[in-house]
């Protein structure tokens, strides 16, 4: 998530916070898994979503269908049980309350990710966890970084998936993995690399995320 001053090139995302409407841990990229198909639920709460995008919805399951095709949970690379995500589509109002609550920054942010903790037993479908985004903090990015929105929705959505599974950008390293296994992800839903695009949009500087 932001808030955050971050270099040009990396524009980075969410983060997770730290308990929030669920919990959990999960590493390490690969190229697919062979899980069942997953159940994604998506929770609409406020009308700009289909105003600006009425496929919002549609776009946001198909991207983390695809996060979820594509990479290997961090530490569970034999993960196999049918899972479940859930993404919410809520407003900026919603979105700074939580991340006051479960972040202690008093501010609304693109995306947030609240990982599942591990069931006391087994458990099917297996709970990932939550991902929400904040739909103003979303549309005024995609206009300041001349982009359409749908593809900034999918690159959040991608990003915040990843969280779940364990994915995190605090460390170089880990953010390149994390930044080429977004690009590969996107590149199948037909979007362009959103780091590239950022680097064209804002020649000359740190970007400073409020």
């Amino acid at each position: 998530m932001m808030p955050g001053s971050v270099p040009v090139r990396r524009s980075r995302t969410a983060e997770t916070g730290n308990g929030g409407p669920r919990r959990g841990r999960v590493r390490a990229i690969g190229s697919g898994n062979r899980r069942p198909a997953p159940r994604i639920a998506v929770i609409l709460r406020g009308g700009g979503w289909r105003q600006a995008c009425p496929s919002a919805p549609l776009l946001a399951r198909r991207a983390a269908r695809e996060a979820l095709a594509l990479a290997v949970p961090l530490g569970r690379p034999d993960l196999k049980s049918e899972v479940e995500v859930s993404l919410v589509l809520t407003d900026d109002c919603e979105q700074r309350r939580l991340n006051r609550r479960f972040r202690g920054r008093d501010a609304p942010t693109n995306v947030l990710s609240f990982p599942a903790g591990e069931p006391a037993g087994p458990i099917a479908p297996l709970p990932l966890g939550d991902v929400v985004l904040a739909f103003e903090t979303v549309a005024r990015e995609a206009a300041e970084q001349q982009k359409p929105f749908a593809d900034h929705l999918r690159h959040l959505v991608v990003h915040g998936v990843l969280h779940l599974l364990g994915y995190d950008h605090a460390e170089e390293r880990q953010a390149r993995r994390m930044e080429a296994l977004e690009t590969a992800i996107l590149q199948r839903l037909g979007v362009s690399d959103p780091y590239r695009e950022t680097v064209a949009a804002v020649e000359g500087g740190p970007v400073t995320d409020e």
